[in-house]
């Protein structure tokens, strides 16, 4: 759906779910959803997104001005990246008995042992690098706040995921962005316990953020860190 702001047209995402108010979100890097009461008609929603719009202009604006300090990245030795919210200094070595290049992280600096300079293959072995770092960091913290759950999640996966952080089907799949461990550890954990959440309350409705509290009482604090810095958590 969209609605016009002056000249601006806002698109939105609508998720409908058994609840009494409308929940407006804005994400990195242009997400914005819309969880609203089933049955509500389109006017009435409509109507209620258009008296938040300033506000939703104002978040996109925020998040556009953080972006526009985004590195553009050479993949040359001397450039940082982040592991668990520490940079890491990168080193290129030459290998031309490899296929393709290989990310390694040792004694404090990342190394890709590479038989080539492609911007493109380096930058994709960084990534296959944080997919097995994610997965297998996922793994351990799911298994560590499992104990404030009854139900388990029937599959952990990590995947490309552009616009969130993470996800819950309602099979309670719990699929996250190869991103995540770019990252603090404290961090990474409400994510994980924010997906965790939703195998139980599907919504974000006062229910589901009453549960995420009693498990970490100060989520909004990690969450904060999340909108402010996660545009920054990529190759």
């Amino acid at each position: 759906m969209e609605i016009t702001y002056g000249t601006k047209v806002i698109k939105f995402d609508v998720t409908y779910r058994k609840r009494k108010t409308i929940e407006i979100g804005v994400e990195p890097p242009d997400l914005v959803t819309v969880v609203a009461p089933e049955g509500i008609a389109d006017d009435v929603l409509l109507k209620h997104v258009k008296l938040k719009a300033k506000w939703i202009v104002q978040k996109l604006y925020e998040i556009r001005e953080i972006q526009t300090r985004h590195i553009d990245r050479e993949y040359v030795n001397g450039e940082s990246f982040l592991y668990l919210g520490r940079n890491y200094t990168l080193y290129i070595m030459d290998d031309d008995s490899l296929r393709k290049p290989i990310t390694k992280l040792f004694q404090g600096k990342f190394i890709i042992y590479t038989p080539t300079r492609d911007q493109i293959k380096l930058k994709a072995s960084m990534e296959d690098w944080y997919r097995q770092k994610t997965l297998e960091k996922v793994l351990e913290r799911v298994s560590y706040y499992q104990k404030y759950f009854e139900v388990k999640p029937s599959a952990i996966k990590v995947k490309e995921q552009k616009k969130r952080w993470a996800s819950c089907t309602s099979k309670r799949e719990l699929l996250f962005n190869w991103r995540c461990t770019m990252a603090p550890s404290w961090v990474l954990d409400y994510i994980v316990v924010h997906e965790m959440s939703h195998m139980l309350i599907m919504d974000h409705s006062k229910a589901f953020w009453s549960l995420v509290e009693r498990i970490m009482p100060d989520y909004e604090k990690r969450r904060e860190w999340l909108k402010n810095y996660g545009i920054k958590m990529d190759l």
